[in-house]
């Protein structure tokens, strides 16, 4: 007790600040009045003391210059996740609530330790994640040369931040109820991004109804209480500034966040896919390399004709099956490496081949295809998830290469007639241009 009241005391600011958040009613409810760090330590807890003058160093140093966008809004996510866990550990654990606190708000601490100190490579990272259809994970091992996850992985060890924290970041054990509780935290916090009503959100909701066998209703109460809590939480911890980065759970303030991210939502560019038709109906007769041919197809119609995801999935294996060659959008980078469809299934057949054998466009969803809805199979409902499609056979010439797939679900927003008229020009001049590089 005398060590860490030692090590305390040292910083005249940081002993105030570990008396503040030790004298606020998340951490003594008694509200029973503490002035010196070694009475914090008899009423709140040994390691409540150690882990709060561990957070608050760990805060004011992240938000000791002019914090970048990045690094606030991964801070006030850390928060809402810390806070989330804390309180789900409240239903199934007896102790250690406080370190599955700690553990939740360190869990992107490699990333929060990168865009506070990473000065030239933060800014070029910034730049390549800007990019359309850029891979995260691919962007970050690019500059850094590691993910941001062993990095995290590397800090908690090497900073001696607990077992937990540790634990988290494992791959095994994950029916720990601790680790349980710190997951599902990180989990809401960034669905809760997305909204309260999405449908990530009311999957976790379940999931935690589940956990603490509460009702989904409760569940859901218990997560909103929990975000208001994390406003004051943050302010407690000296990072009121963060609070207005926290999703809000006024229903007023909800309906406005919705309206504005659905403003941000990818709209059509017609001078991009104007451009991009261009510069395809000139690589019919200038023969452009295959890469530059596939990148302006998906740009145009991903940033031109304004559909959220698209891939193209190639005849691969002797023409066996269908493997995705290109994808480009929201959670499409799974699909390069996992979807893959075998081209003959005649116990169940599929969209994919239909389309192929048949060399017309559909637009799925339509009733013009309603009886075509049994050609979506369990397995592409899986990958590719609900709702409408377009769908068309890329050909060079009589040569069958492969599929081209493209729909608006990340968010759920209907496909449009002018999309399908794009999808289906973008197809066929893509098709001719492959023609005339195979002739070459």
């Amino acid at each position: 007790m005398q060590q860490l009241a030692d090590v305390l005391l040292r910083d005249a600011s940081l002993t105030a600040k570990v008396l503040r958040v030790g004298n606020s009613v998340y951490y003594n409810p008694s509200q029973e009045s503490i002035r010196t760090i070694s009475r914090a330590i008899v009423l709140i807890g040994f390691d409540n003391v150690r882990l709060i003058g561990m957070s608050v160093s760990l805060i004011d140093s992240l938000l000791a210059k002019v914090p970048r966008e990045q690094l606030q809004s991964l801070l006030a996510r850390s928060f809402h996740a810390a806070v989330q866990a804390r309180n789900i550990a409240g239903y199934v654990l007896s102790k250690h609530q406080e370190e599955v606190f700690i553990a939740a708000l360190l869990h992107t601490v490699g990333e929060l330790a990168f865009w506070a100190c990473g000065g030239e490579q933060a800014d070029e990272l910034a730049e390549l994640l800007e990019l359309p259809g850029m891979d995260e994970e691919e962007a970050v091992r690019q500059v850094l040369g590691t993910s941001f996850r062993q990095l995290t992985q590397g800090l908690v060890k090497s900073w001696n931040l607990g077992e937990l924290a540790a634990f988290a970041h494992g791959s095994g054990n994950q029916h720990d109820p601790a680790v349980r509780a710190i997951n599902l935290g990180v989990r809401i916090s960034e669905a809760a991004l997305e909204g309260w009503d999405s449908p990530e959100m009311e999957k976790l909701v379940q999931q935690l109804a589940d956990f603490t066998g509460v009702s989904p209703e409760d569940a859901l109460q218990q997560v909103l209480e929990s975000a208001r809590e994390t406003v004051e939480v943050a302010a407690t911890f000296g990072a009121s500034q963060l609070c207005r980065l926290i999703p809000n759970t006024d229903p007023e303030q909800i309906k406005l966040q919705q309206q504005e991210r659905k403003a941000r939502l990818l709209q059509p560019d017609l001078l991009v896919l104007q451009q991009a038709l261009q510069d395809l109906g000139m690589m019919v007769s200038q023969k452009g390399d295959i890469g530059l041919i596939l990148d302006t197809l998906l740009k145009g119609l991903h940033q031109g004709a304004g559909l959220e995801r698209v891939m193209l999935a190639v005849l691969a294996d002797g023409q066996s099956r269908f493997r995705a060659k290109r994808a480009v959008g929201e959670s499409t980078e799974h699909w390069l490496a996992e979807f893959q469809l075998p081209v003959q299934q005649s116990e169940q057949p599929h969209i994919f081949s239909y389309v192929l054998r048949n060399r017309e466009a559909i637009w799925m969803g339509v009733p013009a295809s309603y009886n075509l809805a049994e050609l979506v199979t369990l397995p592409m409902r899986q990958m590719l998830g609900q709702g409408m499609f377009f769908i068309a056979p890329l050909l060079a010439g009589t040569r069958e290469i492969g599929v081209l797939y493209a729909d608006s679900r990340v968010s759920g927003r209907a496909l449009k007639h002018e999309q399908f008229v794009a999808f289906q020009r973008f197809t066929q001049l893509t098709g001719r241009c492959l023609e005339a590089l195979s002739k070459r």
